[in-house]
């Protein structure tokens, strides 16, 4: 026993403190991604963009997009909820380690093509965008109780709040994994 603990002491005797500024992502195999300068978001590898990834197809009324606000509203509301659910201590550590703002972006794209504000989805399809999260159903209600929230703060009558939740509940089995 005494031996061990010579032996011990003696190794930790010989062992070197770390260089001053040593690179522990380098020296451990981190990967550090760089972000885009012009858009924040950090580069993904390529895929094939379409509508048809956005889950649904979009309403024909002018009207609805108008109750959200717009563009402007809608993105505004995508990234609200986004806040909301990052800090929601139900769902936050989903968020942790994804790119807030490619997520911001692409909701908002989503929102504002289903609710026929004439634009264009630029993100994956529902299932490949949240493969290997497990997101389970309890996940999936903190996040429309956060979308609602995020309606409701910007004013969006609850009819309109209804439509693009009837849009976005089929969607649930594609996200749902647990």
């Amino acid at each position: 026993m005494l031996l061990t603990a010579t032996a011990v002491a003696a190794l930790m005797l010989l062992q070197q403190a770390p260089a001053e500024g040593t690179d522990w992502d380098a020296e451990f195999g981190v990967e550090v991604k760089e972000r885009d300068p012009v858009t924040g978001e950090i580069p993904v590898d390529p895929y094939d963009q379409s509508n048809a990834n956005a889950g649904a197809k979009p309403y024909d009324s002018a009207g609805l997009a108008r109750d959200f606000g717009g563009r402007e509203g809608i993105a505004r509301i995508a990234a609200r909820t986004v806040d909301l659910s990052e800090a929601d201590p139900r769902i936050a550590a989903i968020f942790a380690g994804h790119d807030m703002v490619r997520l911001k972006r692409t909701l908002g794209e989503q929102f504002c093509y289903l609710l026929g504000a004439g634009c264009y989805y630029t993100g994956r399809d529902m299932r490949t965008s949240h493969a290997e999260m497990g997101v389970t159903k309890t996940d999936m209600n903190a996040l429309v109780e956060n979308l609602q929230a995020a309606m409701n703060e910007a004013g969006v009558p609850f009819a309109a709040q209804n439509r693009l939740l009837a849009k976005l509940a089929p969607m649930s089995r594609q996200v749902v994994t647990r």
